[in-house]
């Protein structure tokens, strides 16, 4: 079975990946004219780090990444409110890891042109539009022939049309698919809340004791957020510390600017000029950040339909989120498995299309819109009303909660079946 995916981000390698791993031949197409080692800091939560480590990436991932072992929900004056263990140290099967995103895609990219082939991954290939493909009606055994799928697009290198003819069609093309738009005609922008995310990676020292995932403050636009990606190269040294800082316009309805603007220092060092955190110098780490980028907190309202016929969507082409409860990307990969098995199940690509849709799609809406009012970070809004520690057991069944609906607490994720399957041997 050929397939084409669209996009070569997270959700679109792990998904070539898996269906590979399945006995699929999969090419991805990316847009941008070189893949580079770009962005800043993601959390990849333990029913991720399962499916990657079933995929047999485990080791080159643990050599790139840090596992945190606890979060802390702090007060805008850096006084813990909440704190819960993460990973192994929470009774998971797997670790949770933080990670430089771009380290991550280029260990992905390495990994489809080792195993699938050097031609596995082609940049520079814009999509445009897709058509379904009815077979000839001169060809034999016409009544036993069934649509595939022609993807068209637009050769980035040398301006030529390419069309790729496919089995199965799948959009990995993030919050601004094109397959997507040509699905959901209509549809318009992303939605914004009126939350801009100041984002920036610096060298500094490990803080609240270095394994911790530190989240301050209390509503979206008044939040600051740090965790190291790596441990530092000697004993007290720097590590690289991902840092977000919320900030809420006062006009939230204005178009949004989604340019990545970036933020002059003394502008963030201004911004941040109100904030009082013991346990971090923030002139330093803003001083010593490579580069601060804006991106505005944005999603879509989550759709009735991924699949049609032999096309569909995963990750954030299917149900971006705002970034509560570190679920965007680690759901991303949790579709790329459950698809890749779905497939491996049916003869009839549209019936497995179907499979993965029913089990993936609601639960995701679900979380879409739990994102929306807050997820797991209910609880630092909820101190920050009462002016103190929110209960344990309120904080408790929030926490909880949020990990039922995303499918990954301890119980669930170390005792299901695995998604991974062997290819049919002809």
């Amino acid at each position: 079975m050929k397939i084409v995916v669209v996009g070569g981000g997270v959700a679109g390698l792990v998904t070539a990946l898996s269906l590979h791993a399945a006995g699929m031949t999969p090419l991805v197409c990316e847009s941008a004219r070189e893949l580079h080692a770009v962005g800043v800091g993601i959390n990849l939560l333990p029913h991720a780090a399962r499916e990657l480590t079933e995929l047999g990436l485990g080791d080159a991932l643990d050599a790139i990444a840090l596992p945190p072992e606890r979060l802390v929900y702090c007060d805008r004056q850096g006084r813990p409110i909440w704190e819960e263990p993460l990973g192994l140290a929470a009774g998971y099967r797997w670790p949770q890891y933080s990670v430089h995103r771009g380290e991550l895609q280029m260990l992905l990219l390495d990994a489809v042109r080792t195993r699938i082939g050097p031609d596995a991954a082609r940049t520079g290939m814009a999509f445009e539009r897709f058509a379904y493909q009815e077979p000839s009606r001169h060809q034999e055994s016409f009544q036993h022939q069934v649509p595939g799928v022609a993807a068209h697009f637009a050769d980035r290198h040398t301006g030529e049309p390419v069309v790729i003819e496919a089995d199965v069609l799948v959009g990995a093309d993030g919050i601004d698919s094109r397959l997507r738009a040509q699905l959901h005609p209509g549809e318009g922008s992303p939605r914004g809340n009126g939350v801009q995310m100041w984002r920036g990676m610096s060298r500094y020292p490990h803080i609240l004791g270095g394994r911790a995932i530190v989240v301050a403050g209390g509503r979206p636009g008044d939040k600051f957020v740090a965790y190291p990606v790596a441990d530092p190269a000697v004993e007290g040294g720097p590590t690289l510390m991902n840092w977000v800082l919320e900030i809420r316009r006062p006009e939230p309805d204005e178009k949004l600017d989604r340019s990545h603007r970036p933020i002059p220092t003394e502008e963030a060092l201004a911004e941040l000029s109100g904030w009082d955190l013991p346990w971090i110098d923030l002139p330093e780490l803003i001083r010593g950040s490579t580069g601060i980028y804006e991106y505005p907190m944005v999603d879509r309202d989550p759709l009735p339909r991924w699949s049609f016929g032999r096309v569909t969507l995963v990750g954030d082409a299917a149900h971006p989120m705002y970034p509560m409860g570190m679920n965007g990307g680690s759901q991303s990969i949790v579709d790329a498995r459950v698809l890749a098995w779905s497939l491996s199940r049916h003869d009839d690509p549209v019936r497995a299309l179907g499979q993965y849709e029913h089990l993936r799609r609601e639960p995701l809406n679900q979380l879409v819109l739990a994102n929306r009012e807050l997820g797991p970070e209910k609880i630092i809004a909820l101190a920050e009303e009462i002016g103190g520690r929110v209960p344990v057991e309120q904080a408790t069944a929030v926490s909880q909660g949020y990990k039922e609906l995303a499918g990954c607490t301890t119980a669930v994720l170390n005792s299901r079946d695995s998604w991974s399957v062997s290819p049919v041997m002809p």
